[in-house]
């Protein structure tokens, strides 16, 4: 299936649009204040769409749509985000008024989403009553993607709120049937790219980070798994918030060749502590000194060069990467150098995460941002053969 890039730009400005009506709706039934902070499109697997919603509670709604987009919308409050709405809404303890509260503002907020869609499309999209969801993982997801064992398109959109000093964070999500895609992407314009190919290249990065976990494992002896693995178009100007403010330390690598661009490997500061303890058998000074700079260095160079070369494999040509540089700032900062560098030649990039976690006695989190540049992806995903996915440890016929 072909798919057109510019067609799945616009459909993710109106996944932005549509989530930005969403909170305006928010705000007007709340005085709730409400910031859109990213909006992307991702193909991702069922499993990693689902560890997005552990570890918390969520409430919300999910609707059905029918006629030019067909699919699931569910809208999900943080349980931080409910009980600001509800206690705004229901001040009395009424369990049964509060649920019905979340059902009406979430039906409201929905509405406002898939009007933008309906009136670029100028056709109807009916819209089912809305049915309560409540808690974590399968419990939150749409039905579809619960059922699904291929890759999924799914538009994700993240907003933050703030009711006094504290933040609350809401998610929409679109998954549209496999016929609706088919439609509305169908090629109009010459830029165009296989989505099969998209799914090979999706599972390259998945096995790339697994290798990375077990290059984490064999140096370090920390047991580690690949708990999310997603290839996702969004703004250039987005990427940044994407990673948002959280204080990271890590290692960012350029890569040239047959696909060119940036790997970004960041740990948070107790993670990056607990990776250099196990990498570095004496004591080691509490700041990042030269020491503990080399050790992440070091193991940084080993998980890229893990990753990129199932990519070469795939892609039959040479790809090398420089010499990882140590940094320690907050994500945005980190990531805004390399995406000012990226926006001089395009407005939307290609951005494959993958996020790798131990659930053991040292709980760390490493998460691994590849940058292509987008004309070079393009470029190999066209030239890319199918046989040649035998060169991966990817099973063809698990992507189909």
């Amino acid at each position: 299936m072909e798919i057109d890039i510019r067609e799945l730009e616009t459909y993710q400005q109106l996944a932005h649009d549509g989530a930005r009506s969403a909170a305006q709706s928010l705000s007007q039934l709340t005085g709730i204040e409400t910031r859109v902070q990213v909006t992307d499109v991702s193909l991702m697997s069922p499993s990693s769409l689902e560890y997005e919603f552990i570890g918390d509670d969520f409430a919300g709604v999910n609707i059905d749509l029918s006629g030019e987009i067909a699919g699931e919308v569910v809208l999900a409050f943080d349980d931080t985000a409910r009980r600001a709405i509800t206690d705004t809404l229901v001040p009395a303890d009424d369990p049964e008024k509060k649920k019905s509260s979340i059902k009406e503002v979430g039906n409201i907020m929905t509405s406002g989403f898939v009007d933008g869609w309906a009136n670029y499309l100028e056709a109807k999209i009916k819209s089912s009553p809305p049915r309560y969801i409540q808690g974590s993982g399968k419990d939150i997801l749409p039905k579809s993607a619960t059922d699904s064992d291929t890759h999924l398109f799914v538009f994700r959109s993240r907003v933050e709120a703030s009711k006094g000093a504290e933040p609350i964070d809401f998610r929409i999500l679109l998954v549209p049937d496999s016929t609706s895609i088919k439609r509305s992407l169908e090629p109009k314009t010459d830029n165009i790219v296989s989505l099969e190919k998209l799914e090979v290249f999706n599972d390259m990065t998945k096995e790339g980070a697994e290798k990375s976990a077990a290059n984490i494992s064999s140096m370090t002896g920390i047991e580690t798994t690949v708990n999310i693995s997603r290839l996702s178009l969004m703004p250039i100007k987005d990427i940044p918030k994407e990673v948002g403010s959280k204080r990271y330390v890590g290692t960012v690598m350029e890569f040239r060749g047959k696909i060119g661009g940036y790997l970004v490997i960041l740990f948070d500061q107790p993670s990056g502590r607990a990776v250099v303890d196990a990498l570095v058998p004496m004591e080691t000074d509490k700041d990042w000194g030269e020491t503990e700079q080399g050790a992440l260095r070091e193991l940084g160079n080993i998980m890229t060069s893990g990753f990129v070369d199932g990519w070469a494999n795939v892609l039959n040509g040479e790809i090398k990467h420089s010499p990882p540089k140590f940094v320690a700032d907050t994500g945005e900062s980190i990531l805004r150098p390399i995406t000012s560098k990226l926006a001089q030649t395009d407005d939307h990039a290609f951005m494959l995460d993958s996020n790798i976690q131990t659930d053991g006695n040292q709980v760390f989190t490493c998460q691994m941002l590849a940058l292509p540049r987008r004309a070079e992806l393009e470029d190999a995903l066209d030239e890319l053969l199918l046989e040649n996915v035998g060169n991966s440890q990817v099973n063809p016929e698990d992507l189909f």
